[in-house]
């Protein structure tokens, strides 16, 4: 059986601002050679833990190992395989984009020189490369960021926001780039609140509420145990749901112009047998049914739900 590899590890990790729990004992597993998501809402935490990671703050507490390296003790041995951006990458505004990375690859030595080309053609900014960086949109800026950490050549890539400015072709571009990325062995450690796009992207996902991870794990993991949510439109809508308001496989019935949603009261691996058994129900009392269809659980719906629970126990708290 082949051993799991980690980029990441961490554990216990924690950061403290005074009396401010900023990150609260996390830990966190990114696995080699995927495309992981780290989500949450703003003041979550997430760029604190990415600080951290790259040793630009010190944890309180807790352990980290980067590409099997203790950060800070080994961080130099770390980071030379890392490429990342945290927050807003930033760049001198009168010098070309090309002008930029060939200060960052001087640093790195002739074969980051060699690749300027081929990072700047990844990220769809070959044609600009002369242009002032002044004059770049965020989009452009954050594409920049992005080949500067492609000239190093990473094993493991951190991004902290990399899809914001993006216009959706932009956006398509970078999902693409992410994925080719990861076929080709490298680890890409995302930060987002692009849900939807974190959910087409990645392969793992961790929800991060005030400092503490709240679910990690594949998204099929994630989403498994999400409630099956299901559209119903009948001869009789208002009749229906009289008929399957009480039924104990239905939690929620909700009626609008189009039909009914149904949020039904099992698991979505158990969905379709309770949705059979609720369409025997209103054909059977006469009504007709004239579409059904089922929605899957996404990313965002669980996202919500968990921290909304979070949410509402620091309301029950003050």
């Amino acid at each position: 059986m082949t051993e799991t590899r980690y980029a990441i590890r961490t554990e216990g990790l924690t950061k403290k601002f005074g009396e401010r729990i900023a990150v609260n004992s996390v830990n966190l597993q990114v696995k080699s050679g995927t495309a992981f998501g780290l989500l949450g809402p703003n003041g979550a935490g997430k760029t604190t833990l990415i600080r951290m990671l790259v040793g630009l703050v010190h944890a309180s507490n807790g352990t980290i190992e980067v590409l099997d390296h203790l950060i800070p003790k080994s961080k130099e041995l770390a980071l030379a395989k890392v490429g990342a951006i945290v927050e807003e990458p930033r760049f001198h505004p009168f010098l070309s984009g090309r002008e930029n990375l060939e200060i960052i690859a001087s640093l790195r030595g002739r074969a980051a020189m060699s690749r300027i080309d081929d990072s700047l053609e990844r990220v769809g900014l070959i044609d600009r490369a002369e242009d002032k960086v002044g004059g770049y949109s965020l989009g452009m800026r954050q594409r920049l960021g992005i080949a500067r950490c492609l000239i190093v050549n990473p094993e493991l890539m951190i991004l902290d926001e990399p899809m914001n400015g993006l216009d959706p072709p932009g956006i398509l571009e970078i999902r693409a780039l992410i994925r080719s990325l990861v076929s080709e062995g490298k680890t890409v450690l995302i930060s987002s609140h692009l849900l939807d796009e974190v959910e087409k992207t990645c392969d793992e996902v961790a929800i991060l509420a005030q400092g503490n991870i709240l679910a990690s794990g594949s998204l099929e993991s994630i989403l498994a145990g999400t409630n099956g949510i299901v559209t119903l439109r009948t001869s009789s809508n208002q009749s229906a749901v009289e008929v399957i308001q009480g039924s104990p496989l239905v939690s929620s019935v909700d009626l609008d112009q189009r039909g009914m949603k149904v949020v039904l009261s099992c698991s979505d691996d158990k969905a379709d047998q309770a949705l059979g058994e609720l369409v025997r129900t209103v054909v059977n009392r006469g009504i007709d049914i004239f579409e059904v269809s089922q929605e899957r659980a996404s990313l965002e719906s669980r996202f919500f739900e968990v921290t909304s629970l979070t949410r509402g126990q620091e309301s029950d708290s003050i």
